[in-house]
């Protein structure tokens, strides 16, 4: 595994990857780093986005995961940036009204933060929940989505 660890304005972004595809990303205290062609590339991407300058991420990543959870990471990568919506509004995307707790599950299991943009899943009355990295980082990073965005704030979808 190959590591490389950017600092950003919430924190320590750690990126993990194989010689094929980044499998982790998340936030830590201190990893030691032992970089790839492929970890730094993920890297450059994020400092573009910490500017402001990339909504989108086009490095090859995967995360292993049933297939319920691959189907909702999907429908993730989906959601547009500065226009969160509800674990009921992906439930109904999904087709899967009554799965709603089944896919907060996946949701909390996603290990590719921001690239699968599980911060964008908000509670249905615009309350934040759940976010493994803390919710004052799911927050931030909300407000500088709407901002690259030019939304000023983040709009819920219900």
């Amino acid at each position: 595994m190959f590591t490389s660890t950017l600092q950003t304005p919430i924190g320590l972004l750690v990126i993990e990857a194989s010689d094929d595809a980044v499998q982790y990303i998340g936030f830590k205290d201190a990893v030691e780093e032992d970089q790839s062609d492929l970890t730094e590339i993920a890297k450059k991407q994020f400092e573009e986005y910490f500017k402001g300058k990339r909504k989108e991420f086009d490095f090859p990543f995967s995360q292993g995961g049933s297939e319920f959870q691959q189907k909702v990471w999907s429908e993730l990568i989906k959601v547009q940036p500065g226009n969160p919506i509800s674990y009921a509004a992906l439930s109904r995307q999904m087709n899967s009204p009554l799965a709603i707790r089944a896919i907060a599950s996946a949701n909390g299991k996603n290990n590719l933060m921001i690239v699968v943009p599980c911060h964008r899943i908000i509670g249905s009355n615009g309350d934040l929940v759940g976010y493994s990295a803390g919710l004052w980082r799911k927050k931030w990073l909300l407000d500088h989505e709407a901002k690259m965005m030019g939304v000023g704030q983040a709009v819920l979808s219900l």
